[in-house]
């Protein structure tokens, strides 16, 4: 055997061994070539992680501010709240006027205070008084004096306390300026009365004779006090001045709510109430008639004008 012929398969041995080394680096570079998109994908995830940690800070507050999701299936909402009742409590109804107030407006009528019936006194109460004073040949003055109290509670679902009064009062107004048959109606603010205060005065004829009507409205928070006084001369008496009515009636209405006032000391709690835990109240029910604080008191009343019914 030549030379050249041993020496053949010793280079194919070289050639196989060489060979066999260059596809073991292509399976390897080939390897890692394929693991490449694998290593940028999971950098892509780190990167976009990273990037809303970053900021977890500022949007976890943005988001409890917002009330939208801050992640891992946790939602932070906003809890709303309602203002708390200025008023806890009504005075009781027959003692919200002094001896020398209703000398003036019922001189004869001082101790016939009559309480209208209530199913709860904290939220509504109401007394009325009757007066006759009998002049011989002359005739005789009557007059009438009502004083009705309405609180209203705090509630997430229908609102605030003097949100209700409010609307209460506005309609309480809005009765008093439509009494069927009533005449030289006239509407006036109040001074000095409440946060909210008006009078309606109006000329009312019945058999018995001509009455004079001032119903004087106010809103104190989230009480509402509604007071009405009528005078007539009867059987030839003088008809009684409107103005000395209405002055009479202002004078009252506001020593019936400083009598609120008082009974609350001088206020009330201002503790926000959370709209996930309302508070209820008898008066937290449906919205009541404007009629109904005077139908208690008004019923049990001989004045002729209490019967005045409302137009539909």
């Amino acid at each position: 055997m030549s030379e050249g012929t041993m020496h053949r398969p010793a280079q194919r041995d070289q050639r196989r061994r060489t060979a066999t080394v260059t596809t073991k680096r292509r399976r390897r570079a080939l390897a890692a070539l394929t693991g490449v998109p694998v290593l940028l994908l999971v950098a892509a995830g780190c990167s976009s992680d990273s990037g809303s940690g970053s900021g977890s800070g500022s949007g976890s507050a943005d988001d409890a501010a917002k009330g939208t999701s801050t992640g891992a299936g946790e939602t932070v909402s906003a809890s709303p709240t309602v203002q708390a009742a200025a008023y806890q409590k009504l005075p009781e109804p027959c003692a919200v006027l002094t001896t020398k107030t209703l000398e003036d407006l019922v001189p004869k009528g001082v101790k016939s205070g009559k309480e209208g019936s209530s199913n709860d006194v904290s939220t509504r109460g109401s007394c009325s008084w009757t007066s006759l004073v009998n002049n011989g040949v002359k005739g005789s003055q009557f007059r009438w004096l009502n004083v009705s109290l309405l609180r209203f509670e705090s509630t997430a679902t229908r609102g605030s306390g003097n949100e209700l009064a409010q609307a209460y009062y506005e309609s309480q107004v809005e009765d008093a300026q439509s009494v069927a048959g009533a005449k030289n109606v006239a509407s006036e603010p109040v001074a000095g009365a409440g946060d909210d205060a008006t009078s309606v005065r109006y000329d009312l004829k019945k058999k018995e004779g001509s009455f004079r009507q001032q119903t004087v409205v106010v809103r104190a928070e989230n009480v509402v006090v509604t007071l009405d006084y009528n005078g007539a001369g009867l059987a030839g008496e003088k008809t009684p001045s409107a103005d000395s009515l209405a002055k009479a009636a202002a004078k009252a209405v506001k020593e019936a709510v400083a009598k609120v006032s008082s009974e609350n000391g001088e206020g009330g709690a201002a503790t926000p109430v959370p709209s996930n835990s309302p508070t209820g109240s008898a008066s937290s029910s449906a919205k009541p008639s404007a009629s109904s604080s005077k139908a208690s008191a008004g019923s049990a009343s001989t004045s002729p004008s209490s019967s005045a019914s409302k137009k539909n």
